[in-house]
Order: C-alpha cells, then structure tokens, then sequence
C-alpha cells in the first residue's frame, strides 16, 4: 500500500511538473505555437489577391468541367500548387486552362466584330486565346517560381535568423518558431506550414516536416538545404564547440554559393537583358517610321490594328521575356528586411487615389478633346498662311483637328470622315499618356514618400548596426548592464542613426521609467517604431533572451550577430558590383534611350503623315485641272488612288505613348527585381520616379520634335 501510495505520489508530481511546463511554453512570447487556424489565418493575409481569384476560378472550374493532367504532369502540377499554398487541384488548373481562353476568345472576338467589324481583330482574339491556353497551363508553375523567388531572397536571412537563435537555445523547433515570427513572407509562411504540418500529425517530427519542405527546394537551392542539414546536425554534436562551428559553417554555406551563381548570373544576363531591349524597345518603335507609308498603300489598315499590336501583343511579349529572365534569377540575395509602417492615413479628398483619379480624368478629358469637340458643334480653326481649302480643310498651313472626308469613289470607306490629322491634336494627344503617367507618378509618391524617408534611415541603422552591436556587446561583456551600456554606447556615436536608436532606449528607460524590453519593443513610444526593421528587432530579441541567462551569453551573441552582419554586408556589397552595369544599361534605357527614340519617331511620323495628306490634297486639285483640261485624267487619279489617307498622327502618337508607360512600368518592375528581388516598396518609389521623369522626356521631346518637324514640312510644301 504504501508503495502504490508513494508511486500515486510521484507520479502527482510529475503530472504537476508536465503541466507547469506546458504552461509556460504557452505563455512564453516567443513561442505561441502554430496551430491549423493560425496558418489558414496567415495564409488567407499574405496569399496575394490575383492568387486568391485564380484558386476561385479553377476551383469553379473543375465543377464546370472536369479535364485531368496526365499522368506525369499531375505530380508536377501538385507539386507547385504546394509550392503557393494553393487550395487546388491539378483537374481543377488544368480546366481553367482551357475553359478561361475560350470564354476570353468569344466575348473578345464577339466584341471586336460588333465595334469595328474587323476580322484582324477576331483573329488576333483567336491568336491570343490559343497563347492564353499555353500560359494558364503553366500558371501554377508560374505562381510557383515567383513564390520561390519571393522566399529564396529571404533565405540568407532565414539561416541567419534559426542561426541566431540556436547559438544560445539549441531547440530547432523553437529557433524555426522565431524565425517565422521575424521573416516577411512568403518564408514566414512556409515555416510556419512546417510547424502545422507537426501540430496536425502530418509529419512526426520537426526535422520530418522540415525535410519534407527541403525537398521542394531541391532543384533550386541546394545550399539553402545544405544550411539546414548542418543546422540539424549541430543538434547531434557532443561538444558545444563542434556544435557551434557547425551553425556558423551553414550561414558561410549559404553566403559563399550564392555569391558564385549570382557572378555567373550577372555574367550570363547581358544577351538576354540586349534582346529584350531590340525586340521590346528598339524594333518596334523604329517600326512606327514606316508605318505610315505602309498603311497609306494598305486600304482598311486601322489604327487600333496596330494599337493591337503595340499596346497587347508586344507588352506581353515583353513581359514574358522579362519573367523569364527573372526566373533564372540566382536565390538568397537582395532581400529587403524592412517593414512597411504604419502612417496617418489622410482624408478621403486627400487621399493618394483620389488626387490621380482625379488628375486622370481631367488631363484625359483634354487629351480626347479632338475628338469629342468636334462632336459638340466646335468648328475647326488652324494658324499660319492662307492655304488653298482643297488641300488644307481649315484654309490655313497648320489646323487644329483636319478631319478628311475620304473621296477615293472605290474606296469602302467612301465619304467617311476621318482624322483627326491636325498638328494641334497631335499635340493635346500627348495629354493622353500624360494622364496614366502623371496619375500613376502622383499615386506612387504620395504612397511611398513617407515610408521611404522612414526606410532610408533604417537601412542607415542596419548599415552602422553591425559596429553598434559589436561596441554594446563590449560593453555589455566588461559588466555592465544592458540598461546602461545602451547609454554608453549612444554617447560614442552622435548625430547617427545607430546612436540615435540607443538614445532612444536610453530615454526609455531613464525618463519613462521602462524596462529594456518595454524601452525597445512598446508598440507607442519603444524605439523600434522609429526603425521598423525586423533585423534590428530580431537582433533585440535575442539580446532580451541571452540577457537572462548572463551577461557574458548576451555579449556573445551580440559579437555574433555583428559578425553575421558584417558577413552578409560584404556578400551583398560584392553582388551590387557585378551587377552593376547590367543595372546601370537597364536604367539608362528606361529614363532616356526610350523615350528620346520614341520622340524623335513620333515626330518624323507626323512629319510624313502631313507630307502625305496634303500630297493628297495636291493630287486631287491636279486631277481636278487635267480634267477640265481633258487630259492627264487617268494619271492623276492614278496617282492619287496610290496614297490613302492613312492613320492620324493623333492615333499614332496615343499608340507610342501608351506603349512608352507601358514599357517603363515592365522595365522598372525588372531592374526593380534583378537588383533588389522581390521589394514592392522600392518598386513603387521607382515606379512613381520613373514616370514622372521618363514619360515627361518622351512627352517633351515629341512635342518639341513635332513642332519643329511640322513648320520645316509645312514651309517647304508652301514653297512647292
């Protein structure tokens, strides 16, 4: 009896021990566990939105026809679903693909017909939709390699992070538990999908989840698993020497591989980056030179034929071209580790959406004046020399709108008016790209402005933080208390960002009456909201924690972050190097070559438009005097059935212009992530830079070019 008891007793104990420490793992911060609401959760935030649509509309489409994969591309198929944490199936990706073209085929090529009764169009729907089928098969691969591109240039910072942790607590289940906490997505995500995977029974262990989720990076990263692996293994070392040289041998794994495939990258991306500029840039808008003698001998070319062309079919191509260069885009480098803060959101009048919608509409409004003024009783007007009113609709050198009727009698279109072919609607054209430029510039800076000022002075601090870092674990490892080291510190470096982050917590702690913890993370006035930066507040954490077991273990990992520091640092300072004329060529095409060619070009086209229209007009009053002559009648309407009347400069202009912005967003989306990965801030301050400064050269030269090449064309057809 009194054994039973004494066993009952004991195992009361332990029971107690168990549940006390369950207990304080649930309460511990820095490990909440995840469980299957919290990754479904955080999946349902961080899944991007066309993302979300796609899943919707596969899911939707398997219920309306179900066409399955074959046997070998449904593994591959699943596998990348997988990859973007899609809720889908290989039938149901497989359908969409066929089932979205077609619809997109009938309604497009149905509207195409009714609007302008043009069986190019139809055709070209057609075209585009047998292209659609081949894209929305590979869709999933698509989400798939973006999705790993996302995550590979977080993985350098993912060692770092599991690394950092696991040099003071040797659990890998909580160090990938930090890690998840501290990365952006999408790697916060997967890891956190690799702790679901152990909570819902998936997987038995942390290291079998861990190496199932390593096996999807197999043919795309192997130093990241190799990293891993040598994080695993220090688990297994009996020395904490042996066990801690193994976890700084994965971070030097990891920084050293993807240095060498980047040097090859940056070597092997100049033919591509070269025909991507020829046949999305320089082909095309040399194109448009000929073009109006083409269509002048064309009948029934229009100028959306070739808005088809420029405006749908060449961005496409160019946007693939550019995914497919960015694909092979090496992994671990260039990611950006600063968080967007939150700032005051200004009132609905004042909002960054309302002022470009705003400015849109106004400055669209006057870009389609030539075409609605006339609509509305607005006579047409012009300037210069009287100028006979058979060649010259408004009497004078230059008119405003020049509307033509079409006199050819064999002509389809016989008796249409068409135009508008005056140089003063050329120009107010220009408003036209102005308007989606002008919006998309005061959109993106009003939105980024901000935050990009708050981003440089933390990249600034991560910068200086590796010596910062280094100097307080001096500080911290003589004995001195953190609370006061920061102080000492903060006095060594003024008028720096790094200084100015310890002084903060200084004041915290001095003034407030703060913790440290509370001096560096209160959501109101801890130093981080100054610095939003998940490296610094990682690097903070574990400062908190290695504090609570010593000063000599918090400067020591203190003394190693600045190490890993200083190592990324100079990986990522070697990487801009070799990069840098490639990145250097990219830019100099977006914000001068582009829009210079594509000036110059609009004004030789409207140069050659007006040579040609009034060569018309010449013909017709020639064939008018040899017929009241009674001879010569043949050869001047000969002559005159050979020049149609062609495609306005007004149209051809809208089909450059458009094209312009559309080739500056695609190649600020690409030097965007060649140089710094996947960075939506720093895209949209490029983006909103770019427009305003690119877009306002190609306006500007056009303008001045058409002008000037309109006058010398205009005073050498008066002198003839």
């Amino acid at each position: 009896m009194e054994k039973e008891k004494y066993l009952d007793d004991l195992k009361a104990k332990f029971e107690r021990e168990v549940k006390k420490g369950m207990k304080d793992v649930q309460t511990n911060k820095d490990f909440e566990g995840v469980n299957s609401q919290n990754y479904q959760d955080f999946r349902s935030v961080y899944i991007p939105k066309h993302q979300n649509l796609y899943e919707k509309a596969c899911n939707l489409s398997e219920q309306l026809l179900k066409l399955k994969p074959g046997k070998q591309k449904e593994p591959l198929l699943q596998k990348d679903i997988d990859t973007s944490h899609l809720q889908m199936t290989p039938t149901g990706a497989m359908s969409f693909a066929l089932l979205g073209p077609i619809v997109f085929v009938l309604i497009a090529a149905t509207l195409a017909y009714i609007l302008t009764e043009s069986m190019f169009l139809v055709f070209f729907a057609m075209i585009f939709g047998g292209i659609g089928i081949l894209l929305f098969m590979n869709l999933p691969a698509y989400f798939a390699s973006g999705w790993r591109m996302r995550g590979s240039n977080q993985m350098v910072l993912s060692i770092f992070y599991v690394v950092t942790y696991m040099r003071h607590t040797s659990n890998l289940e909580r160090a990938i538990e930090f890690a998840s906490h501290h990365l952006g997505p999408p790697m916060s995500l997967d890891f956190k999908k690799v702790l679901w995977n152990v909570e819902t029974g998936k997987s038995k262990t942390v290291i079998e989840s861990l190496e199932d989720y390593l096996e999807s990076w197999r043919k795309y990263n192997d130093e990241f698993i190799e990293s891993m692996h040598l994080i695993e293994g220090s688990l297994f070392e009996e020395s904490e020497e042996r066990r801690l040289d193994a976890l700084d041998k994965s971070l030097d794994v990891i920084l050293d591989q993807t240095y060498e495939k980047m040097l090859h990258y940056a070597h092997n991306l100049q033919s591509p980056i070269t025909a991507l500029h020829m046949l999305g840039i320089i082909l095309p808008i040399l194109g448009l030179v000929i073009l109006p003698l083409m269509v002048s001998f064309m009948d029934g070319t229009r100028w959306y034929h070739i808005s088809a062309i420029y405006n749908v079919g060449l961005p496409v191509l160019v946007f693939i071209m550019g995914k497919n260069i960015l694909s092979k885009r090496p992994t671990g480098y260039g990611a950006s580790d600063i968080t967007e803060p939150e700032i005051e959101k200004p009132s609905k009048y004042r909002s960054p959406k309302f002022i470009a919608i705003s400015i849109f509409i106004v400055l669209l409004t006057i870009g389609l004046s030539p075409l609605w003024l006339p609509l509305v009783g607005v006579p047409d007007f012009g300037m210069g020399e009287d100028v006979d009113p058979d060649i010259s609709v408004c009497g004078k050198t230059y008119c405003f709108f020049d509307y033509h009727i079409i006199k050819d009698q064999e002509s389809p279109d016989y008796g249409e008016k068409v135009g508008p072919f005056g140089l003063g609607s050329a120009v107010i054209g220009l408003f036209v790209p102005m308007s989606i430029s002008l919006a998309f510039a005061v959109y993106y800076n009003m939105k980024t402005k901000k935050l990009m000022a708050i981003r440089e002075h933390t990249l600034q601090l991560e910068k200086e933080f590796s010596h910062s870092i280094f100097t307080l674990g001096n500080r911290i490892g003589d004995g001195i208390p953190a609370e006061m080291a920061f102080g000492k510190v903060a006095k060594t470096m003024p008028d720096t960002d790094s200084g100015n982050f310890f002084m903060l917590v200084t004041y915290n702690i001095q003034k407030l009456g703060m913790n440290i913890e509370d001096a560096i993370f209160n959501t109101k006035n801890g130093a981080l909201t100054s610095y939003p930066s998940n490296l610094i507040e990682s690097s903070m954490k574990v400062l908190i924690q290695s504090a609570r077991k010593g000063p000599s273990v918090a400067a020591q990992a203190l003394m190693n972050i600045s190490r890993y520091l200083n190592e990324v640092h100079k990986v990522n300072e070697r990487l801009n190097d070799l990069m840098g004329e490639v990145i250097s060529s990219m830019k100099s095409q977006i914000g001068f070559l582009t829009p210079i060619i594509a000036g110059i070009v609009i004004g030789i086209t409207s140069m050659i438009s007006m040579i040609l229209s009034r060569l018309s007009g010449t013909l017709s009053q020639i064939s008018k005097g040899t017929d009241a002559g009674g001879a010569g009648i043949g050869a001047g309407q000969g002559l005159m059935s050979m020049f149609g009347e062609g495609i306005p400069t007004y149209y051809f202009q809208l089909i450059v212009g458009v094209y312009v912005v559309q080739i500056v967003y695609i190649l600020t989306i690409l030097v965007n992530g060649i140089e710094n990965g996947i960075d939506p801030l720093n895209a949209r301050f490029l983006l909103g830079k770019n427009m305003l400064k690119a877009v306002g050269l190609y306006l500007l030269i056009s303008g001045t070019v058409m002008i000037s090449f309109n006058m010398i064309a205009g005073a050498i057809l008066q002198s003839i």
